[in-house]
């Protein structure tokens, strides 16, 4: 345990999203946000073990810790993809839930002995904000919970919005991504009045200047449309492959590069090959996401078909509409969730409604 850093204030995150190792296909958004504090705090990260990663290092001037729950080689409730998309996946990691949430909080308690934070920022509201409004009760530490989107449309079993409930009344701040999970809040605990911050991006990275690698990489030369982020079911994407006969009758030199992996990717490709898209619709895997800013680069339009899963989850924000956009795409989403906060429609991109394949194709 590193010791404080020049008197700066301590602030301790908490978040089951962040890279397991350096070019990390995760997504990356906590890590960027806490690497940027380092100026002003000490920052530590307290995060849940993935095979293959450190139990603690220094990443970006932030110190990580990594919790145990399991055996080694069955934690993965949390990593590549998110807990409630793993959840779905495989049923059988429910299991593992009780261990996770408990082996949290201990190590909750354990690093706030140890390093007394000031302040605590946790994202989501379970099981994260849930583990910081107990320790924090505990240990008198104030905390942030920023809410993303999938901890509040999805979990609507009573007992979890109880828990959600409680998260947001004990925060001394709640913070939101967008409008729409604004609302929901307001819903959920009627009278708050979260504050919107939406995630960033790196504008240095996402500059537009195209060099045409990964045009040539996948054999492109005509036009390209692009889908990026992870292959589950709120993203959409059975919706794209249903729209691109009717692109493709229009556009017959276009192709569909989707970057990204998930629990429908098997699905997906079946689907693709039913509709004759062999050779049209290429499937690249999961990319890191320093890669990424290549392929928006060289891409002509991204494709954002967002729906509302079920369950309600949706999407919370849409950051790889943001890192598009910024890279010069033409944006076509829909219009569900947060989405309407990155895209106004006819001005900055194309809304159209979710699940209508007619509409996603021809707003493409």
């Amino acid at each position: 345990m590193p010791e404080q850093n020049g008197g700066k204030r301590k602030l301790l995150v908490l978040a089951s999203t962040f890279p397991r190792w350096r070019g990390d296909t995760s997504p990356p958004f906590v890590y960027e946000l806490s690497r940027r504090l380092v100026d002003g705090f000490e920052v530590h990260v307290l995060a849940p073990s993935y095979p293959g990663a450190a139990g603690y290092e220094v990443m970006g001037g932030i110190a990580v810790h990594r919790f145990r729950y399991f055996f080694r080689r069955l934690e993965r409730l949390a990593g590549s993809t998110g807990i409630m998309p793993t959840l779905k996946k495989n049923p059988l990691f429910f299991l593992l839930v009780p261990f996770f949430v408990f082996a949290e909080l201990y190590a909750l308690v354990r690093l706030i002995r140890k390093m007394r934070p000031d302040v605590i920022h946790a994202h989501w509201l379970v099981p994260q904000g849930l583990a910081a409004a107990v320790a924090g009760r505990r240990f008198g530490v104030p905390f942030l919970v920023t809410v993303h989107g999938g901890d509040i449309f999805g979990l609507r079993w009573k007992a979890a919005e109880r828990m959600k409930e409680k998260v947001i009344r004990d925060a001394a701040a709640v913070t939101v991504v967008s409008r729409a999970i604004a609302a929901e809040v307001a819903r959920l605990v009627p009278g708050a009045a979260p504050e919107v911050v939406p995630m960033g991006v790196d504008s240095t990275l996402f500059s537009g200047q195209g060099t045409g690698a990964v045009r040539r990489r996948f054999g492109i030369e005509g036009r390209m449309a692009l889908f990026a982020g992870r292959l589950s079911e709120k993203k959409g994407v059975r919706y794209l492959l249903a729209a691109m006969p009717a692109v493709l009758a229009r556009f017959p030199d276009l192709k569909l590069l989707i970057a990204g992996s998930g629990e429908e990717e098997e699905s997906l490709r079946s689907r693709c090959h039913a509709l004759g898209l062999d050779g049209r619709v290429i499937f690249a895997g999961a990319v890191p996401n320093r890669e990424l800013a290549a392929f928006y680069a060289d891409a002509d339009v991204f494709v954002g078909p967002s729906v509302t899963a079920a369950g309600g989850d949706t999407e919370g924000f849409g950051l790889t509409f943001v890192e598009a956009g910024m890279s010069g795409c033409i944006l076509v989403g829909t219009d569900v969730g947060g989405v309407g906060d990155i895209i106004e429609s006819g001005r900055t991109g194309f809304l159209v409604p979710e699940k209508d394949p007619e509409a996603l194709a021809r707003a493409i």
